[in-house]
């Protein structure tokens, strides 16, 4: 396993947890899957009781945000012959130990303006991070979105089965993200702010693990 393979991996390891806390604790809305929250927002907008529309349009507004800045970053990080995946992972350290601190600091409650703050510093950060990785992890580990593995799990192969690197790595992806999940799931019994303050650990492990890193083709 390349030292690549371990950071991205690390990093959807990270998407479980925060996509659980933000599922979980702040309400019908996810940080990283943006394509939940558009299903739900199309739920809201015909009027299904109880489906929500305020929480997913922050989540998708931030994480659209979180996009451009890594943009703007990646830009200015080609101009110094960079990857640009040494301060994205870095301001996604600062967002997620910055919602552990208020998660500490200030009662949660879903549908209020705790809750948001919370869900649009996690979609940032996830949007940021997103938008990097997409420019150097191939199809295999998107670390935000399995859909892309799943669906190319059978597309290389005569008999419909990947095999070797590829199949060891979507799988992986699969098996972190689920990880990921139920320790965000777990850990959330304690207290909201443990999974956070765990996210932001294990990214500055990944990114203290590779600070450059070359982009591979996809």
């Amino acid at each position: 396993m390349t030292p690549l393979t371990r950071v991205l991996l690390a990093l959807t390891f990270v998407t479980g947890i925060v996509d659980a806390v933000s599922f979980l604790a702040l309400g019908q809305v996810f940080s990283a899957m943006q394509t939940g929250n558009v299903i739900f927002l199309g739920f809201g907008l015909a009027g299904t009781a109880d489906a929500p529309t305020a929480a997913p349009l922050v989540a998708l507004g931030a994480f659209l945000l979180g996009g451009g800045a890594a943009g703007l970053l990646a830009r200015q990080e080609a101009r110094l012959e960079g990857s640009g995946i040494g301060p994205a992972l870095a301001g996604e350290v600062a967002l997620l130990a910055a919602a552990a601190v208020i998660a500490v600091a200030v009662d949660i409650d879903r549908g209020h303006f705790s809750a948001y703050l919370l869900i649009a510093m996690l979609s940032l950060a996830m949007g940021l991070r997103n938008t990097v990785v997409r420019g150097f992890a191939g199809p295999n580990l998107a670390t935000t979105v399995l859909n892309l593995s799943l669906s190319t799990m059978t597309m290389h192969a005569p008999l419909s089965l990947a095999t070797g690197e590829d199949l060891g790595e979507r799988a992986g992806g699969f098996v972190a993200i689920l990880a990921g999940a139920a320790a965000g799931a777990l850990l959330l019994r304690v207290t909201p702010a443990l999974p956070l303050a765990t996210a932001a650990a294990v990214t500055l492990v990944a990114a203290l693990t590779r600070l450059r890193i070359t982009p591979r083709a996809a």
